[in-house]
Parts: structure tokens; sequence; C-alpha cells
């Protein structure tokens, strides 16, 4: 009744694939974390650049079609739009 475990081998190869990850993470070199966080750094950076020159556009945009939209608006009056 309580012989072979089905998830046995499951269990014995997620331990040994564990164990092989934990001494590789061990050996590694203390000063690769550091290189991490730069290309973290300049990440972050750059996706803020580009948001904030999305921003900027977008705004703009939407201030000549508010232009726009008025000249339209006042079609034949002298609004002045061109």
């Amino acid at each position: 009744m309580f012989g072979f475990s089905p998830l046995a081998p499951a269990v014995d190869y997620l331990r040994t694939t564990l164990s092989a990850r934990l001494a590789a993470a061990r050996s590694r070199d203390p000063e690769e974390g550091a290189s991490v966080v730069e290309w973290v750094v300049i990440t972050t950076i750059v996706v803020v650049l580009a948001v904030t020159i999305g921003v900027i556009i977008t705004n703009a945009l939407n201030q000549k079609a508010q232009t726009i939209s008025n000249c339209i608006g006042s079609a034949g009056g002298t609004s002045g739009c061109k």
C-alpha cells in the first residue's frame, strides 16, 4: 500500500536541479551583480526618457488637434484660421 510513489522521480529531479543551480549561483563572480544593477539603471533612464518624449509629443499633437477643431468649428467666420 505504501510502496513506490509516482512523484519520487520528480522530487529527486527537482532536488538535483535546485542543488546544481544553487552551486552555480554561489560560484559566480560577485561583481556580476554590479553589472546587472548598471543595466537596470540604464534601462530605467531610457524608459523615463521615452515616456517623457511620448508625453511631450502627445501634448503637442492634442494642442494642434484642438486648434484644428476650433478652426473647423468656426468655419465661415472670421476666426483667422488659415
